[in-house]
């Protein structure tokens, strides 16, 4: 099956309001009328009016970074996907191992962003992946099971509003990448798992993209294996001038 690339942006906690109204404007430039490729941009919750208004006629996805597991209440500090998709957010990251490891986010946690998210009418964007002590101990399978167990929230039929971004954490930011081979088990393996979850025609149809420093200069050959999909980019997303030449790896 022919799947649609996708490759997205996460801005993280970088910008301001200026820099990403000036970037998101780009990146619709650079998109332009291409309906062979899915683009989505991932700013800040603050930039994110901002950043839809500077999207405005484009093709381009506006997505959020992160949600909370709750439709409202007394959360200080907390965002509910139905806020986001009020301030025109169509998809939400759930789970970026930054969450998971830097904010201690539980595999509870995440299943009920998952559920409150695809409720809220958003589309889903899970991230798996293993920490460099999971992968030495040649756990990365195990931890890929534990973590895409998120989907059995998810109904049958919503399956086409997720897609599945494995990013190995030791090669986060880093520098390091996992070699086009590497990245490309994973994606296999986390498209048995969906298959597992759901039926394979569900697993054949989900895009998987693969994130972990990737740049001009890896992704097309990264984008060239049969099971990656796309890419979400960390800091080459941050420029139209890292961004735009990954976007055309796509072609």
């Amino acid at each position: 099956m022919s799947r649609t690339p996708y490759l997205a942006g996460n801005w993280k906690m970088h910008l301001t309001k200026r820099k990403a109204s000036a970037l998101a404007r780009g990146v619709a430039a650079h998109q332009g009328e291409n309906g062979n490729r899915k683009v989505a941009v991932f700013p800040a919750f603050v930039h994110l009016d901002h950043v839809r208004r500077n999207l405005k006629g484009s093709n381009v996805i506006l997505g959020a970074q992160n949600c909370y597991g709750k439709k409202e209440g007394a959360f200080t500090g907390e965002i509910s996907p139905y806020m986001l998709r009020d301030m025109g957010v169509q998809v939400v990251m759930v789970g970026h191992s930054e969450r998971r490891h830097v904010f201690g986010e539980s595999e509870d946690m995440l299943r009920e962003k998952v559920k409150i998210a695809l409720r809220a009418k958003l589309d889903v964007m899970l991230c798996v992946g293993e920490t460099l002590a999971e992968r030495e101990a040649n756990d990365t399978f195990r931890v890929l099971a534990r973590q895409m167990r998120a989907l059995k929230v998810v109904k049958p039929e919503h399956a086409s509003r997720v897609t599945v971004a494995y990013e190995p954490v030791w090669a986060i930011g880093t520098g390091e990448t996992a070699t086009p081979e590497m990245a490309q088990e994973a994606h296999a393996e986390c498209r048995r798992l969906i298959a597992e979850i759901f039926d394979e025609a569900s697993a054949q149809a989900m895009p998987i993209l693969y994130g972990g420093s990737v740049k001009a200069g890896n992704a097309a050959e990264l984008l060239s294996q049969p099971d990656i999909d796309g890419a979400l980019v960390g800091g080459a997303s941050l420029s139209i001038d890292d961004f735009g030449p990954i976007l055309d790896a796509a072609n």
